[in-house]
């Protein structure tokens, strides 16, 4: 194989022989998948059928021998840093990720009590599987009385011990492996482990080739993928080439598809015998090579389940059927006391009777709880193995690198009143604000000792993000040759991956990370991995009180100023993607015309601590203009969101509501003289920041922008006219607003300048538009 692909760092190894698994071992981790089996069945069919049954069976062995054996964490502080993580890239395999959790939380509460964690929400015990699936607000009286948890279909960080909120496809595996290089620069060489569970299915995305062509490039040693090759999707059974057989889908298998990325290969094709998956996973721990490594296990989805490959991806057995019982592995006595809906009863049938249904998987999970209690030799084989693992992370003495990041000092820096010296601007210079906006991510860097970890689209220097990493170490970051770099190669033009890795590394919680694209790029594809972090983000914040951790997204060369690119690239839509498209505080995007006025609307966001910032810059130079001679508000004024950019001299003709760049500086260099010229007085406010005006009081909004404003108000804007429907409301205001598809097509290509005339947005069109506009209303 290593003929084939031609040289690489990492190592192509076979299956390993060995049986690492002492006999009474071996026997705790038969009986254990024995359970685990069937608690799996019985989430399936109480939940009431919901879940993955298949997959989450087909993984369970690898899994458990990964929280029994090869892990060091700590059972009792599902939050320690220094622990080995486990994270779900295959986030539909939740049913197995709760049922295998709650089955080591039993485990431990009755062999080892002394390591169970002391509060409940770091234990999800097996009555937070009443929960599986259900809403808060669900009102069964069993999950209200045990106060069960409401356990997403996908797993998030509202779990103890799951970092990332995943399950998008191929998304989860590039946070995984930005959580692994976050902690791999915050710990050094020693770093914890990132164990990422996925199946070959979640392999076929086209942003999982960019995350693993990332990882293998960065070396990222301490992640370790697990793949579930199982050959089962929703619709095929053959999803890789195998052998000679071609896939369905893809015509690689997932062991060439790793190595081809750079990382070392173990493959076991025994997917299912513990003493292979054992071996397999200690000579993982044992690679000291610097790269990354994937354990591609061939298994069987749907194993011993009785319903097997692509039929029991998203299903299984009716609710309670001979099919469910027979694939419970249980005494016979055991599966005889179990209650049973008669198949004549139509509600448990349809799972209509919901309190019926969860008195019967109540019962279930009692009969789970006597079956372990019958395990006593099982249950303390495996509790004193968890023992060991805590005595191990604590021997290893993880700490922070000298010389690791301090983000605090970044916030304190935006927090500060002063803006930095080396983002002063005179009056007449020409700047550009994505070259403002990389500089101020600079100073935040070196600051904060290296906190900003960025990436771009092969943009470095084109969105200026390359700014942000002066000062460090120069090219790709690589965690074996070039550690102290903050640039990373996310496999070249690779929008999708760069987001989805920087969302791991925002997650780690030590780090900012921001990626670079053009706008109409960056925010259609990284929206996923946006959501995702801003999911994560507030489970964390429920669980634990923690305030998120920014990831930015830099939507470079935003708008009609990158005319020479055309329609395809300069897109006045990706703003209407982000704004106000997230929950209240969970993403502010950044919307200044001035570079005068990034520092401030950088700080004001870092401050209110969103998951998510999107500051959308343009290309070409700006000049600096004198807003005190020409009476406009001061740049930090911008900081509120929204503001009155210039007052009318005496009572306002019109009130004009301005976004975007582009159309403000034509209004205030071109519109604005022409009326003046004419006697036209006219009020203009701008909106620099949807989601901070919002964050701001009532009253303090009320003030700034009164709703008469808005009823009374026209609009000019460089994006779409959707962004502009809050801050102008009536249907002439709305009307006479002036927007990039007002002519109803997209603007052709040419210089920034002859595209924002052909729109309609230059000075000329905005005095005839804004002319007629108080015309039509003194006619009114």
């Amino acid at each position: 194989m290593s003929a084939h692909f031609g040289p690489r760092r990492a190592q192509w190894l076979g299956e390993l022989d060995g049986a690492p698994l002492s006999p009474d071992e071996l026997q705790a981790f038969e009986r254990l998948d024995g359970i685990y089996r069937a608690l799996c069945a019985m989430l399936y069919n109480y939940a009431p059928m919901s879940g993955h049954p298949g997959g989450s069976i087909s993984s369970g062995r690898f899994v458990s021998t990964l929280l029994f054996d090869a892990m060091d964490y700590d059972v009792q502080r599902p939050d320690r840093e220094d622990a080995d993580v486990i994270s779900y890239a295959a986030g539909h395999k939740a049913l197995g990720l709760y049922a295998m959790w709650a089955l080591r939380n039993e485990i431990v509460r009755l062999a080892a009590p002394a390591l169970l964690a002391p509060s409940p929400k770091d234990q999800l015990r097996l009555e937070d599987l009443l929960g599986f699936r259900r809403n808060p607000t669900n009102g069964t009286p069993l999950f209200k009385q045990h106060q069960s948890r409401a356990l997403d279909g996908h797993p998030t960080p509202a779990t103890p011990f799951v970092k990332l909120s995943t399950g998008a496809s191929g998304v989860g595996l590039g946070s995984s492996l930005g959580l692994a290089l976050a902690m791999s620069d915050w710990f050094g060489k020693g770093a914890p482990r990132v164990h990422v569970v996925e199946g070959e299915g979640g392999l076929t995305p086209g942003r999982v080739g960019e995350a693993l062509a990332f990882a293998g490039t960065a070396s990222l040693r301490n992640a370790i993928v697990h793949v579930d090759w199982n050959q089962a999707s929703i619709d095929s059974n053959a999803v890789t080439r195998e052998g000679s057989t071609p896939g369905d889908y893809v015509q690689w298998d997932p062991l060439e598809l790793f190595y081809l990325h750079d990382w070392n290969v173990i493959s076991v094709p025994r997917g299912m015998d513990f003493q292979a998956i054992a071996a397999a996973q200690r000579k993982a721990l044992s690679l000291d090579n610097g790269q990354p490594t994937a354990i591609v296990y061939r298994t069987v989805k749907g194993w011993k389940y009785g319903i097997e490959g692509k039929a029991s991806h998203g299903a299984g057995h009716k609710l309670c059927s001979q099919g469910f019982y027979a694939s419970l592995p249980l005494p016979e006595a055991a599966k005889a006391a179990l209650p049973k809906c008669s198949p004549d009863d139509q509600r448990c049938q349809k799972g209509s009777d919901a309190e019926e249904v969860e008195r019967c998987f109540h019962e279930g999970l009692l009969a789970i709880r006597r079956w372990l209690e019958d395990e006593a030799p099982m249950t303390r084989t495996l509790s004193a193995r968890l023992a060991r693992s805590r005595e191990r992370l604590d021997a290893a003495k993880r700490t922070p690198r000298a010389g690791a990041p301090r983000l605090d000092d970044a916030y304190a820096l935006a927090g500060g009143a002063a803006v930095p010296s080396e983002l002063a601007l005179a009056t007449g210079s020409e700047v550009t604000l994505r070259g403002q906006l990389g500089k101020a991510l600079g100073a935040l860097n070196a600051k904060s000792g290296g906190a900003v970890l960025i990436a771009a689209a092969d943009l470095l220097g084109s969105t200026s993000i390359n700014e942000a990493a002066k000062g460090f170490e120069p090219g790709f970051f690589s965690a074996t040759s070039r550690p102290a770099s903050r640039t990373l190669s996310v496999g070249g033009i690779c929008e999708d991956a760069s987001a989805a890795v920087l969302s791991g590394i925002a997650a780690f919680g030590h780090h900012l990370g921001a990626a670079a694209s053009y706008g109409a790029f960056l925010a259609p594809l990284g929206h996923i991995a946006a959501r995702l972090h801003a999911i994560g983000s507030q489970a964390r914040e429920e669980r634990l009180g923690v305030e998120p951790t920014p990831m930015i997204l830099v939507c470079g060369h935003a708008g009609l100023k990158t005319g020479e690119d055309g329609p395809t690239h300069a897109d006045p839509q990706p703003l209407q993607l982000f704004q106000e498209n997230f929950p209240p505080g969970a993403m502010i995007t950044l919307t200044p015309w001035d570079p005068s006025e990034l520092w401030p609307l950088l700080s004001a966001a870092l401050a209110h601590r969103p998951a998510v910032i999107a500051p959308f810059v343009t290309r070409p130079s700006e000049t600096v203009l004198d807003r005190a001679a020409l009476g406009l508000a001061p740049a930090s004024d911008a900081a509120q969101g929204v503001y009155l950019l210039r007052k009318a001299r005496g009572r306002a003709d019109a009130t004009v509501v301005l976004q975007d760049s582009g159309v403000a500086y034509a209004f205030l260099t071109e519109a604005l003289p022409l009326l003046e010229k004419a006697g036209l007085d006219v009020e203009a406010y701008y909106v620099a920041s949807a989601e901070l005006f919002d964050l701001l009081p009532a009253e303090e909004r009320a003030r700034i922008f009164p709703e008469a404003k808005a009823v009374q108000a026209m609009g000019i804007t460089g994006f779409t006219m959707a962004t502009m429907y809050r801050w102008v409301r009536s249907d002439a205001g709305r009307a006479a607003s002036l927007h990039p598809y007002a002519r109803g097509q997209y603007p052709g290509s040419g210089p920034g300048r002859a595209v924002i005339a052909e729109a309609g947005l230059d000075g000329a069109s905005q005095f005839r538009r804004i002319a007629e506009y108080v015309k039509a209303k003194a006619r009114a």
